[in-house]
C-alpha cells in the first residue's frame, strides 16, 4: 500500500459490540455540525470537531470517531482551499477562472457531506467522509 493510500484509506469503524447510545449519538451529531460553526467564527471548520474529539476521545468511542472523522474531512478541506488561493495568487488572479468555481463545487460538497454525516451519526452510523486525508489518528 503506497503512503497515500495510507492516509486517505477509511479506517474501519469502531467495534463497539452494542449500538451506541442516545448520548454518543449526540455528541457524533455535535462533532460533525460543530464544523458549520465556521460560518459565525471563521475558522470553526477545524475546532468544533477538534473540541468535541478532545472531550469525549476517552469516555465515548462512537462520539470520539466520528469528531475524528469530521475534523479530518474539515483540515482537508481547509488545504484544499489553501491549494486553490495559493493557485490563484500564483497565477496572478488568472487561476481564479479555475479556482472560483472549484471553491463554489468544495463549498456545497463540504455543505451536503458535513449535513449527510450528521444525519448518519444521529442513526448511528459511522460514516466515512470519500476523499479525506486521514492526518489525525
Amino acid at each position: 500500500m503506497s503512503e497515500f493510500e495510507n492516509l486517505t484509506a477509511a479506517p474501519p469503524p469502531p467495534d463497539m459490540g452494542t449500538p451506541p447510545s442516545s448520548d454518543e449519538r449526540t455528541w457524533a451529531l455535535i462533532g460533525h455540525l460543530s464544523a458549520l460553526s465556521a460560518f459565525v467564527t471563521g475558522f470553526g471548520g477545524i475546532v468544533g470537531p477538534l473540541i468535541v474529539w478532545l472531550i469525549k476521545k476517552d469516555t465515548q468511542a462512537f462520539a470520539a470517531d466520528q469528531a475524528k472523522e469530521a475534523l479530518n474531512f474539515n483540515i482537508t478541506v481547509a488545504l484544499v482551499g489553501v491549494v486553490l488561493l495559493i493557485f490563484s495568487i500564483v497565477t496572478f488572479g488568472i487561476g481564479l477562472l479555475l479556482a472560483w468555481p472549484a471553491g463554489v463545487v468544495l463549498f456545497f460538497a463540504w455543505l451536503v457531506l458535513t449535513i449527510v454525516a450528521a444525519i448518519k451519526a444521529n442513526e448511528g452510523v459511522a460514516y466515512r467522509y470519500p476523499f479525506t486525508l486521514r492526518l489525525v489518528k
